[in-house]
């Protein structure tokens, strides 16, 4: 109780939440509005924002070969980043809700077909021009064209025209989508001029800050945009910077120097040492996250389903949570959705360890010889000690797996969605629909496992067009046991997102299960104390 009233008093500080909700949310927790109050001036006193200085982060998931290009982001720097100089139509509170950004309001019809896009007034972009309602719907027409290699292009297909009125974007889709304002909280959708059609690498946005510094794999930089539109919610410090330190040790190392204030990617195994750190505090959240080995359906041998089943059998998930995330998290289930997510299946039997059967099924495959598998650092923390235990549970099944330990810079360009077998991460997204839609539906450009199956699609639809939750709740049991039964997923455990703040200089941190460093907008709402 006492971390969500912590939580829900931020969110007044914050200005998210009314202070007469608060107290009405603190009487159903049994607490009395005199407490109440006093948790509220106590979270103002430490919630107050301090105004300059220069904010740093060291975060892994940056590469030389980075672009400013928001379609093409890939990883968590850019991520980041993007949140710092990129504004959004809308995003997601740590509690899955909708806050409005340069949508005042997003308006369905009755059949969920049209939705009708309200612009805020008075948002201004860092080149000095208004945020108009062409912007917008450029925008989502330059990600919805296949040619942008847009990693937004799977939750787009659904829109067939885009048309915009005024202050207004009028959606037409192809079919029902209750769930479609969530869409446009996708981290690759801020709002570009012209949609970035003119240049898509120019980091021109409406965001907190202007890209002062920008070098792919080595640092990135922001300075306060002096109009931003809200105020002081956000671009507290002065400067911003991102530095990319991709080795986990140098990375903690940088936080305990004081050469940054904040890193993602605490390894779990070093969690508890980190803790004695003076000054410093872990921040760890249970979200949609998850770390998965991927298989290409479409490419030998995994194109045949008696192996793939295999080396599923072949992964002892729960030694791989102990061992790996130290129990930062919970097994997975080979199919990409959690209990985060509203009308999860939580009756699909949970798959476990089974060396004999996974021996059965790799003879009656008729594959022979080692199995590759690359893997990096940066996939995820323990990613290359994640393979060799994999290895060795496999080997009990009479499966040997060859291990190619990766470069960290180009991993995610060179290997991730090109190479057949590879380690990966994901972070979730904030619906069962987009998160099929981005990553397992068969036109999907990040279909990193080349699963392509048109009935998965068809069911999709069915299940984005159905207003009823008991039926919709049955489609997507459905889709997760084909996934499970049939895909090229293999997830071992879902991820708790794990960051160190150097509290003592910090404020401002919030926790959430979106994603980690406040899903990527820690920068543009801490601040350094005075």
């Amino acid at each position: 109780m006492s971390n969500e009233l912590d939580y829900l008093s931020g969110r007044v500080v914050a200005g998210r939440l009314s202070r007469r909700d608060f107290l009405g949310r603190a009487a159903a927790l049994g607490v009395s509005a005199a407490v109440a109050n006093t948790l509220l001036a106590s979270a103002a006193r430490a919630q107050s924002p301090v105004r300059g200085g220069i904010l740093r982060a060291g975060l892994q998931g940056g590469e030389s070969t980075n672009s400013l290009d928001p379609a093409l982001n890939l990883s968590q720097v850019t991520f980041s980043f993007g949140k710092l100089w990129g504004e959004y139509l809308v995003r997601l509170t740590p509690t899955n809700e909708l806050e409005y950004l340069i949508a005042e309001e997003l308006n369905a019809s009755d059949d969920a077909k049209t939705w009708t896009l309200k612009v805020r007034d008075g948002i201004e972009f860092h080149n000095g021009k208004t945020v108009t309602a062409e912007d917008v719907a450029a925008t989502i027409e330059r990600h919805a064209d296949a040619k942008s290699q847009s990693g937004a292009l799977g939750i787009l297909g659904n829109i067939k025209g885009i048309k915009a009125s005024g202050k207004e974007v009028i959606f037409t889709l192809a079919g029902p989508d209750a769930d479609f304002p969530y869409l446009m909280a996708d981290y690759h959708l801020p709002i570009q001029p012209n949609g970035g059609k003119d240049d898509p690498n120019a980091g021109i946005s409406a965001g907190p800050y202007k890209v002062a510094v920008n070098e792919p794999g080595v640092r990135h930089g922001g300075e306060r945009f002096a109009n931003y539109w809200r105020g002081d919610k956000a671009g507290h410090a002065d400067q911003v910077e991102i530095v990319v330190i991709n080795d986990a040790t140098a990375r903690l190392a940088a936080l305990q120097g004081g050469q940054v204030h904040m890193i993602n990617r605490v390894e779990p195994k070093v969690v508890d040492l980190v803790k004695r750190i003076a000054g410093v505090s872990i921040e760890n959240a249970a979200g949609k996250g998850f770390y998965p080995f991927n298989m290409f359906c479409d490419t030998a041998p995994f194109d045949n389903n008696d192996l793939r089943m295999a080396l599923k059998l072949a992964m002892d998930r729960e030694q791989m949570l102990q061992t790996i995330l130290f129990g930062y998290g919970s097994v997975g289930n080979d199919f990409p959705i959690n209990g985060a997510y509203p009308l999860f299946p939580d009756d699909v039997e949970q798959r476990a360890f089974d060396p004999e059967k996974a021996a059965e099924l790799y003879k009656k495959s008729g594959h022979s010889g080692s199995i590759l598998l690359r893997t990096s650092d940066v996939a995820f923390p323990g990613a290359v000690d994640a393979a060799q235990l994999y290895q060795q549970s496999c080997a009990k099944a009479g499966i040997t797996i060859e291990i190619k330990r990766e470069p960290g810079d180009g991993y995610w360009s060179e290997v991730w969605n090109k190479q057949p077998f590879s380690l990966s991460y994901w972070g979730g997204r904030a619906t069962q629909d987009q998160m099929y839609s981005t990553g397992y539906v068969s036109t999907a450009d990040w279909n990193d496992t080349r699963f392509k199956r048109p009935e998965f699609d068809k069911m999709l639809l069915t299940a984005r067009s159905e207003l009823d939750e008991a039926k919709r709740k049955s489609i997507y049991r459905d889709m997760a046991v084909i996934m499970r039964d049939e895909g090229g997923l293999i997830v071992p455990f879902f991820n708790e997102f794990i960051d160190a703040v150097a509290s003592d200089k910090v404020g401002g941190y919030t926790k959430t299960p979106i994603g980690e460093q406040m899903d990527g907008y820690a920068l543009a709402e801490c601040w350094l104390n005075a």
